[in-house]
């Protein structure tokens, strides 16, 4: 038996406002990232919406009406929105299932049981759409965020190191140049073999027109042309039927023949993209993240100056690049971008207690 909830206080009223505030803006952002989509997940958002509209109505039950004063959404619920009203992107629904996930109804006695499993469902089903949203997700815009975020840390961690053996600015200028373009040229160089390597397996795995040409010459009643299908994975007597019509296809249309058009895998080029594209695109997206350590350098400062302004300027993009590789599996945002800090300015500490060494011994 449910046990009942005690008199409500003035702060339980307060409490209820805020709630309601809540829900409200929720539901908003909800209607507002089906504003941006169609179909199935525009109906999935409007339903979410529908569900917060309900919870609202419960607390405005409660209150015996719209209060008079309305506390404001709270600032994560007002960032959410804003940013649904003018992106309604992936980012949007990775934050929208992480606030989800911090319903305080398990433990508030007026809220129902119902409330407080709608939202623990309605959690899973942004994370659904979340997924859905990360599977489309440009494969570029990934290698762009660990691209930059590889040229940060290691550019980062190669000019603190420099600088601290004593040498002058201009020589450590020349080291975050040269290890820009040589860990750029590294990434590019790699990823053009990579896809370059993709691309020649596939052509090497794809059916072919070689044998063609000879198809009318076949038996038709005892020809290879099925141990082809069977290879491709078809059972022995779909094979022998689908090589028994593409024959006689063959010799009706003298030569031509369908024969490997039904097993051809169009588009898997397209899929790995261009060798030279990605190459250049990761070139660039190295570069882009290089280049921030060695800005202080680039505009004259040096010593400590200079050292205290690249950790500044590459920490503020370590936590976006953490952020959004945070967003993108998932996990809080702040946690995500905490952690490449730490990572980032781990490499950059132990590189310059290197250098520190080294330049005492050599002094």
């Amino acid at each position: 038996m449910t046990a009942t909830p005690p008199e409500p206080t003035k702060a339980d009223r307060r409490r209820w406002a805020r709630y309601l505030a809540e829900e409200r803006a929720e539901a908003q952002v909800y209607r507002d990232l089906a504003r941006r989509r169609e179909g199935e997940e525009r109906e999935i958002l409007l339903a979410l919406a529908e569900a917060e509209g309900r919870h609202e109505q419960h607390w405005l039950d409660l209150l015996g009406g719209e209060p008079q004063r309305l506390p404001a959404p709270s600032v994560g619920a007002r960032t959410l929105g804003w940013m649904a009203r003018r992106f309604g992107s992936i980012f949007v629904l990775a934050l929208a299932q992480n606030a989800e996930g911090r319903s305080p109804y398990d433990s508030e006695p007026y809220a129902s049981a119902q409330m407080a499993a709608d939202e623990k469902v309605h959690r899973e089903v942004v994370r659904g759409l979340a997924a859905r949203g990360r599977r489309r997700l440009s494969g570029t815009f990934r290698a762009a965020v660990f691209g930059a975020n590889d040229g940060l840390v290691s550019n980062l961690a190669l000019v603190m190191g420099i600088g601290a053996t004593g040498v002058s600015a201009q020589f450590v200028l020349f080291s975050g140049i040269a290890g820009l373009l040589a860990g750029a040229l590294s990434m590019g160089a790699g990823e053009y073999v990579s896809v370059r390597s993709q691309r020649e397996m596939l052509d090497a795995t794809q059916p072919s027109d070689y044998a063609d040409a000879a198809l009318p010459d076949l038996d038709l009643d005892a020809n290879e042309l099925a141990l082809v299908y069977r290879t491709r994975g078809m059972p022995e007597a779909e094979a022998e039927a689908r090589a028994r019509r593409v024959l006689e296809a063959a010799r009706t249309l003298d030569g031509s023949s369908p024969a490997t058009d039904a097993l051809t895998l169009p588009g898997d080029h397209e899929v790995v993209g261009s060798a030279f594209g990605a190459a250049a695109s990761s070139f660039l997206f190295f570069a882009s993240g290089a280049i921030i350590p060695v800005l202080p350098w680039i505009f004259g400062l040096s010593g400590t100056a200079a050292v205290v302004l690249a950790l500044v300027l590459v920490g503020i993009a370590l936590l976006a690049t953490g952020a959004m590789v945070g967003l993108l599996s998932g996990a809080p945002p702040l946690k995500g971008g905490l952690r490449q800090l730490a990572i980032g300015y781990g490499a950059a500490a132990v590189t310059y207690v290197l250098g520190l060494a080294f330049g005492v011994s050599a002094g």
